[in-house]
């Protein structure tokens, strides 16, 4: 008989519908409840592609006798940490200050009132690698409640402590019981042009220099640190800040992290060579992936960075859009009940569906083995360079690419017959903002990019109107009907950028319209009246144990780091100097963090280094194939500092901003301005003579020369011995 989960929209929580558990939805009746009969709450966070998830709910959840205790003892709530990000992220917090780590499954216990005291991630049926097992833990925390009911209320009492003073962030302009309006009175300090290249000291200083990455393992991409890098490297001139980000992405884009036949990357990798992966593929992983292969394209020209960019892309249009131009969330790790199945290999396999010759080459390059690499069989990744196996092979690289091509395509509709992992249908608003965003910026950069183009006009058009039916932003669909969840500030913020990134790609207004309402929706809801600050959900949100805030970055970039880019980015194009000083004061709290940890504000650090640069404007006018050949141009070099704004097709501006004041075609012909430091160079019409401005432009500027630049992975899925 399926528990009241099974009304719920949440694939995740549909999962465990059939569970034995009497689960509740996160709620007032489990709330209610909990405080009627005096229960302790037993909350349950994970999401859909999360493998040891599974493993505990096959485990635990799905046992009579665990199930039996769960329910004579606890009132059991469930929570898909997509879903609910604000819960997951305030007893996530609770758990990594309790244990020092975190991931899911989340396990946390919590007075009646919401208050936690106590917590872990994954707990096994039998004790093992110092674990106590689940049963264990559930009968020692109903002891704990029953008869030492004053340690477990100090206990929570503590917790909560914490949690408040995390939350409670002073901003930048004022002291302890100084109003906001009172502390804006004078404009904060500048960013100091150190803070990046102190940043990126530290960066270099923990970068595995032989494979890539970060500390050590499990080991995550971490595209938002790459991409400061990246821009470090365009700001100063660098080579250490590139060589650190390069040799990253090449080792990914070669690790069993990478799908190499279907495009796109997994999770994250259990060892240090980015082979063995968590098989579960994220939309944000591989939106935010695919807009920093694209940054470094555009630094090094590197066809493999481009290839990269338009298989992931690819895939996402290929596996993940749905029918009305969205993006659906995640691709499980498991199928037919194991992790990794559906991407793994035997030489069997391969050598009986290719041609002899197609299948040895395929074998020796993609590094498969009879003794294979994961668990008896074989993940592909490519343990030498193409160029080195075509060179031993003694054949020419493009025939080499020729056969892998013909291979992988074979294999491609082998798999294809296979039972594919489970997909996660939610839309949310925040995961598709970063798809939808780096689908404009590849399709403004890469050469026949116009349907990447058109997908991210597409998908923008329909979440913006299927995600306000009342004006407001909602966080996703479907919703459940009569508990619509409203937009948190990574939402708004993910979405806001992405219509800026439309609007530098195609000049039409509408796009730049919608990121100023997004903009002001933060202002308006998320705003924090005591410090300046943001919180990551609106006032008229639900009430919690705390409000949560947070200015790290995780799997995915801060709300607050993400309003920051916002703000400056449209204070730049319309030349509002309080939308960029809003910007510089969610920076400056944090300068010391930033430098102590960069690993956690990549965002953040790549928003600060931009603060430190003079704004480059390109203003664009016209139409028609000239006008884009101009925006082609704008758009090829990776310049952290520029902003392209313009008016294409006759159209009327939007906004009346200094950028497009008195400007326009040049005798009826498209043209370009470029302006840097509040003077504006003569206007051009040709794509060459924009590139060769640009050049100038930007060897007039005084580069800061700093030495050059890393930290470890963050807390993340990583529960349990594997």
């Amino acid at each position: 008989m399926s528990n009241r989960l099974a009304r719920e929209s949440s694939p995740y929580l549909q999962q465990h519908a059939d569970n034995p558990v009497d689960w509740y939805p996160w709620g007032s009746e489990a709330l209610t409840l909990a405080q009627e009969e005096d229960r302790p709450i037993l909350l349950s966070i994970g999401y859909s592609a999360c493998h040891w998830c599974h493993v505990m709910e096959r485990e635990s959840f799905a046992d009579p006798e665990v199930a039996r205790i769960m329910n004579e003892g606890f009132v059991n709530v469930k929570v898909d940490r997509e879903e609910r990000p604000d819960v997951d992220a305030i007893y996530m917090r609770a758990v990594q200050s309790l244990t020092g780590r975190g991931g899911w499954p989340l396990t946390v216990f919590l007075t009646p009132d919401g208050r936690p005291f106590y917590g872990g991630t994954y707990f096994p049926p039998q004790p093992r690698h110092g674990m106590p097992s689940f049963r264990q833990l559930l009968a020692a925390t109903r002891n704990a409640w029953e008869e030492r009911r004053n340690e477990v209320e100090k206990a929570a009492g503590q917790i909560t402590r914490v949690l408040e003073e995390s939350a409670r962030v002073q901003g930048p302009a004022q002291g302890p019981g100084q109003s906001r309006s009172e502390g804006r009175s004078q404009e904060s300090d500048p960013v100091d042009p150190g803070v990046p290249s102190q940043a990126a000291e530290t960066l270099l200083s923990q970068l595995d220099t032989r494979h890539g990455g970060f500390g050590n393992a499990p080991k995550f991409p971490q595209p938002a640190v790459l991409d400061f890098l990246l821009a470090h490297h365009a700001a100063t001139g660098g080579s250490e800040a590139l060589n650190a980000a390069m040799v990253t992405l090449e080792a990914m884009a070669r690790g069993g992290i990478r799908d190499h036949l279907g495009g796109g990357f997994h999770r994250y990798s259990v060892d240090a060579r980015w082979l063995v992966p968590h098989f579960e593929k994220m939309l944000y992983d591989n939106a935010l992936l695919a807009s920093t292969y694209l940054r470094a394209f555009q630094v090094t020209g590197e066809p493999a960075m481009e290839t990269v960019v338009r298989e992931t892309l690819d895939y996402l249009l290929e596996d993940m859009r749905s029918p009305d131009g969205a993006f659906y969330a995640a691709r499980d790790a498991d199928s037919e009940g194991e992790e990794g199945t559906f991407y793994l290999w035997d030489v069997a396999e391969v050598e009986d569906v290719l041609d002899p010759e197609d299948a040895r080459l395929f074998l020796r390059a993609y590094g498969l083995s009879h003794e294979g690499n994961f668990e008896g069989r074989n993940i592909l990744h490519l343990p030498q360079e193409l160029d080195t196996v075509a060179m031993e092979e003694g054949m020419a690289r493009e025939a080499l690419d020729a056969s892998l091509a013909r291979s992988r395509g074979r294999l491609l509709e082998i798999r294809a017959q296979r039972i594919p992992p489970r997909r996660d249908s939610k839309i949310l608003a925040g995961w598709n903002g970063l798809t939808l965003r780096a689908l404009a910026e590849a399709g403004a950069v890469l050469e026949d990019g116009e349907r990447y183009l058109t997908a991210a006009r597409e998908g923008m058009a329909y979440l913006l109107e299927a995600l306000r039916p009342q004006g407001r932003l909602l966080h996703q669909l479907p919703g459940q009907e009569g508990r619509e969840i409203l937009a948190f500030l990574d939402d708004v913020t993910a979405v806001g950028l992405a219509c800026l990134a439309l609007h530098e790609a195609t000049l039409e207004g509408r796009w730049l319209e919608e990121a100023v309402t997004l903009a002001q929706e933060v202002e308006d809801w998320f705003r924090d009246d005591d410090t300046g600050l943001l919180f990551d959900t609106p006032s008229d949100g639900e009430a919690l144990v705390v409000r949560p805030r947070e200015v790290m970055d995780n799997a995915v970039p801060s709300g607050n780091s993400m309003a920051a880019e916002l703000f400056l980015w449209t204070g730049r194009i319309l030349g509002r100097e309080e939308q960029v000083q809003a910007a510089q004061e969610l920076a400056m709290p944090h300068t010391e963090a930033l430098t102590r940890m960069p690993t956690g504000f990549g965002r953040l650090l790549k928003v600060a280094q931009a603060l430190t640069l003079p704004p480059l404007e390109v203003a664009l006018f016209g139409d028609g194939e000239a006008l884009d050949g101009l925006l082609t141009a704008a758009h090829q070099p990776f310049l952290p500092q520029r902003v392209i704004s313009g008016v294409a097709n006759g159209e009327e501006a939007p906004f009346a901003t200094p950028l497009l004041e008195s400007r326009g075609t040049v005798d009826g012909e498209a043209a370009a301005w470029v302006c840097s430091g509040f003077t504006c160079q003569a206007p051009v019409t040709t794509p060459q003579a924009l590139a060769q401005t640009l050049t100038q432009t930007l060897a007039q500027e005084a580069r800061p020369q700093a030495p050059d630049q890393g930290s470890g992975p963050g807390p993340d899925e990583a529960p349990g011995p594997r």
